[in-house]
């Protein structure tokens, strides 16, 4: 009898990993002291822990019947933060059905064909500044064009999707602007949105740079010689390598127009949260106007603009719950009072490390977390209530962990197999995943030593507020 064949390992959905974990949490309330720490208000007004006051209380387990009715509550906290996230996709397959950006894109393409030195940066820069709002994954259906240009332009597949993938990921890793990271781990850390911003633009820079420098070296190896490409067999066979980039159509004013708006909505987003104090609701808001405006602007019709606005969120729902879910792993372990034992216990084991390692020591933990948790908005929910404490106890600014939580999460998404936004653009491209990670594995380590860099010079500086 023939044997029968291994199943390959397939990961979990994300909503099964933090269901487990959830339950983990339960079972743990049962299982680990109640504890608490006492609590004053500092300076800025808000409640800190007092590092020499913790005690054991009495414990109260969590009935694991009730999960679902902690769920809902979760869901019911984070709504206004969830209409952010559903919103911003709207507006955003509003933008990309109207094919602004694949016009913008091959017309930079065009200029810049024979200077890869000054195309591959704008690029880069443009996923860059888009995704400092936007997931990466929202442009796994936009993969294959700009794979289509870089082929038209004598490079490699890889070239294609690194464009996407690392300047994207740049802007959404040091987490500038983005609703489903930032702004959920800052609301949770009780700081004012988007504060910080001055040197996260910093970190975007740097991060900018090294990466640029990392991928116009590579482009310019394959430019050269082809055959140096670990995509050379497949992309050798590829038709679309015969492809003008005039096919991708002109730049005219309607998609001008589209492009500015989405300039000028992320810029009001900035100005209205440190100005003006917007809150959820406002951003949320925004991202209705932006999306009304680019269907105008594309001339789409009041019926088809709502087609589109409503698949666009589709495209979110599943990170909105995942939100609420991760929620309820730190509703469950406050409601079983045991978040305090838990940093108490973290608080012990750090406190051997180096007070100068302290930043980096987080943002290490925060990666080996991703590892398990890829969603970006789930982790921020499900960590930060522990880490916030956590920093407090340690002497590290609330600001700083919010920034070790951001390249904890955000760098590592780009080798993960698991990764929704790495697996959809290789996979739309055809590119398999051993070879993208022949490409990427170097650059991977430069930015955990950049990260651990940047990350130490914050704590440095006590980044701030708080």
């Amino acid at each position: 009898m023939a044997e029968k064949k291994k199943k390959a390992f397939k990961m979990p959905h994300t909503f099964v990993i933090i269901i487990s974990i959830i339950l983990f949490a339960t079972l743990m309330t049962w299982i680990i002291p109640a504890g608490q720490y006492a609590r004053v208000e500092n300076e800025a007004g808000i409640k800190v822990i007092d590092p020499s006051q913790f005690s054991f209380i009495e414990r109260t387990p969590v009935n694991p019947l009730l999960i679902p009715l902690y769920i809902v509550k979760a869901i019911c906290s984070r709504i206004s933060l969830m209409l952010v996230i559903l919103f911003s996709g709207g507006a955003f397959d509003m933008i990309s059905k109207s094919g602004a950006l694949h016009s913008a894109v091959a017309r930079v393409a065009k200029v810049f064909q024979n200077r890869l030195y000054i195309f591959i940066p704008i690029m880069t820069t443009i996923f860059a500044l888009i995704c400092t709002t936007q997931g990466v994954n929202q442009f796994i259906a936009f993969a294959p064009v700009v794979v289509m240009i870089t082929l038209a332009m004598g490079l490699d597949s890889i070239t294609g999707a690194a464009i996407i993938l690392l300047g994207g990921a740049v802007g959404f890793s040091t987490g500038m602007l983005n609703p489903s990271t930032t702004v959920v781990a800052q609301e949770i850390a009780e700081l004012p949105t988007f504060s910080g911003i001055q040197y996260r633009a910093v970190c975007f820079v740097v991060f900018l740079i090294i990466t640029n420098i990392y991928l116009v070296r590579y482009a310019l190896k394959i430019h050269k010689d082809p055959n140096k490409s670990p995509m050379y067999e497949f992309d050798s066979q590829n038709e679309q390598k015969e492809l003008d980039i005039d096919s991708f159509g002109a730049m005219n004013l309607r998609k001008t127009l589209i492009i500015l708006s989405l300039v000028a909505a992320l810029v009001g987003m900035v100005i209205g949260s440190v100005k003006f104090d917007w809150d959820m609701e406002e951003l949320a808001a925004t991202f209705i106007g932006l999306a009304v405006v680019v269907g105008f602007l594309s001339g789409e019709t009041p019926s088809s603009m709502s087609k589109i606005f409503v698949d666009g969120c589709k495209k979110m729902i599943t990170a909105a719950l995942i939100i609420g879910l991760a929620t309820t792993i730190a509703n469950v372990m406050s409601a079983g009072k045991i978040v305090d034992t838990v940093v108490y216990g973290l608080a012990s084991v750090l406190s051997h490390t180096p007070s100068f390692l302290m930043a980096p020591a987080m943002y290490i933990a925060n990666t080996l977390i991703n590892f398990v948790v890829v969603s970006g908005s789930g982790q921020a929910a499900a960590v930060m209530p522990i880490m916030i404490p956590l920093s407090d106890l340690l002497g590290v600014t609330r600001q700083t962990s919010v920034l070790a939580f951001n390249f904890g999460d955000g760098f590592c998404n780009y080798i993960l197999p698991h990764s929704t936004a790495l697996m959809g653009i290789i996979s739309a491209v055809n590119i398999p995943y051993d070879r993208w990670m022949k490409f990427m594995w170097k650059l991977f380590l430069i930015w955990a030593l950049t990260s651990c860099v940047m990350i130490g010079i914050a704590q440095a500086i006590h980044f701030g507020p708080m």
